[in-house]
């Protein structure tokens, strides 16, 4: 036999890379991997660090698959499911190489996963979770720099590149944004510039270009970022964030009497405009016919939903708010698990996965304590000194800062992963009851929470006369797809009872204890019981 494979490698992080997780460590046993099966020797290795960016990445795994096409190759061989892919949108480009040809697989050598176009439904499962939790746990890492970012604005520091007429100074994780001097006063023409009301912006931008303000690297500076200039708050020590404006501690170049003439200049001030009601289904559903989005509205205390019309639209029927939440119902008893062995295989990835991640963590945050470590003997060797007139008060406070803030940033970056995988065991944990217990959960959650279940459950909600039609998000798609196939008591003693990857094992102890994860319950999930503890 003399199949054809190719090998993808990929490393999660530096500190991986570094703690026995490296490409060369992949390809080395997935090489091994490969010759043990009786592919072709010496088959063609991509490697994706997480270094790169994240339009290298995606260039490096079109470029892999566009290899496999071109060449023929029946075999894709990867470490482990996340390093495939940790997206839906690649997931779906596998799943569709996979359909097209019964020959294709894809071999995942540390989940003791095959894949291919007849795979089973629980092997489907399987993979589909697997790359559900890859996907959480980088979402998980992304918010935690969110965080860390929310955290800096609280500070009055902006955690982004300042606009032009400042600079940045500092050491990484304490850095900050001082004035420049010699563009400070360019900049400062500009707004006086404008405020006279007699330039536009293509006058301006030629103008400020004439004067000397350009670019870092000596350009012109276009007309749409001189208006971003001229609307940026920033000048007046206030920082823009997520749409919400913060109070700075940056020096201002411009006086804010300035700044608001400039705005008015603009006429860039708007009225928001609020809705006077909040529907339960605002914005969810569809008409199918016109695929125009349901409006509602109250009649005689009954709320009502209909179509607008949208494009010669023939639907006429009005529905009650109450008759399509009673179908929604039967869209979330489509995931209760009847089958226990389904269950106990959902339990078991659950636990295998999360095993994956503390593995992860441990390599992760094994320096980071050292560090910290390290920094608590400085510490306490620093005030020895003090108390013993070895070292004056100024150099003591100096050092104490300094240390401090060193100690407090390892402490923020523990929490982050930390942070993370106490949310990626949640998520888990939440899936599963989503799974067995999602009317009850509906039924007794507030308006807000009715709307974010509908949303994380459901892609799509469509209205066919009275008749709600829904599709389902990819991965309660596949768990629906495998509660479908598996709750038939035919296809369980068929296919359930023989021996595979998610069969419990009587060595392998499948219990979740409630207390394992009942002091990480998402406000989806209320306790089972009806009287709530404090």
């Amino acid at each position: 036999m003399n199949i054809k494979s190719v090998l993808l490698c990929r490393v999660s992080s530096k500190e991986q890379e570094e703690s026995g997780y490296s490409l060369p460590a992949q390809e080395k046993l997935l090489t091994e991997y490969s010759g043990n099966k009786g592919f072709n020797e010496n088959p063609k290795v991509f490697s994706i660090s997480e270094s790169a960016t994240g339009k290298k990445q995606r260039e490096t795994f079109n470029n892999m698959l566009a290899y496999v096409a071109k060449n023929s190759i029946k075999v894709i061989i990867v470490e482990k499911a996340d390093r495939l892919t940790r997206n839906f949108k690649d997931m779906v480009m596998i799943d569709d190489w996979l359909e097209k040809d019964e020959e294709r697989q894809v071999h995942l050598v540390k989940d003791s996963l095959i894949l291919h176009k007849n795979s089973k439904s629980q092997e489907k499962l399987n993979w589909g979770i697997r790359i559900l939790f890859a996907k959480n746990y980088v979402d998980n890492l992304s918010e935690e720099v969110k965080k860390g970012q929310k955290e800096k604005i609280a500070q009055g520091w902006l955690p982004t590149k300042p606009p032009i007429g400042y600079m940045t100074v500092g050491e990484k994780g304490h850095k900050i944004h001082v004035v420049d001097e010699k563009i400070a006063p360019l900049v400062k023409k500009m707004f006086e510039y404008y405020a006279t009301g007699d330039y536009s912006l293509k006058r301006l931008t030629e103008t400020v270009h004439q004067e000397g303000l350009r670019t870092a690297g000596g350009r012109k500076i276009v007309k749409s970022r001189i208006h971003q200039y001229l609307t940026d708050p920033f000048y007046i020590s206030k920082n823009r964030w997520n749409g919400e404006i913060h109070e700075g501690k940056q020096e201002p170049i411009i006086e804010e009497g300035l700044f608001d003439k400039v705005q008015l200049v603009l006429k860039s001030k708007t009225t928001p405009k609020y809705s006077k009601h909040d529907y339960l289904f605002k914005g969810l559903l569809r008409c199918n016919e016109c695929e125009g989005v349901i409006t509602w509205e109250t009649q005689k205390g009954h709320v009502y939903g209909h179509c607008n019309h949208y494009r010669n639209c023939t639907q006429q029927l009005w529905v009650k708010e109450p008759d399509i939440e009673a179908q929604l119902l039967t869209g979330f008893s489509g995931l209760e698990i009847r089958s226990k062995r389904l269950a106990e295989w959902i339990r078991k990835a659950l636990k295998e996965s999360h095993k994956d991640e503390i593995n992860y963590h441990s390599a992760s945050v094994g320096e980071l304590g050292k560090q910290h470590e390290l920094l608590k003997q400085r510490l306490d060797r620093l005030y020895d000194d003090k108390l013993d007139g070895k070292i004056t008060p100024e150099f003591y406070q100096k050092k104490f800062k300094q240390y401090s803030e060193e100690l407090k940033g390892i402490d923020k970056s523990l929490g982050n992963h930390t942070n993370a995988s106490l949310k990626y065991f949640e998520l888990g944990m939440n899936f599963y009851d989503l799974s067995q217990r999602s009317p009850d959960i509906y039924k007794s959650a507030l308006l807000d929470q009715k709307r974010q279940l509908i949303r994380l459950v459901f892609e799509k909600l469509i209205l066919d006369g009275g008749n709600l039609k829904y599709v389902y998000t990819k991965p309660f798609q596949l768990l629906n797809d495998a509660v479908t196939a598996t709750n038939s008591s035919k296809i369980l003693k068929d296919r359930l009872l023989r021996k595979d990857i998610f069969e419990p094992d009587e060595k392998v102890d499948t219990t979740i204890q409630s207390s394992d994860f009942e002091d990480h319950r998402s406000i989806l999930l209320p306790r089972l019981d009806s009287n709530q503890r404090p």
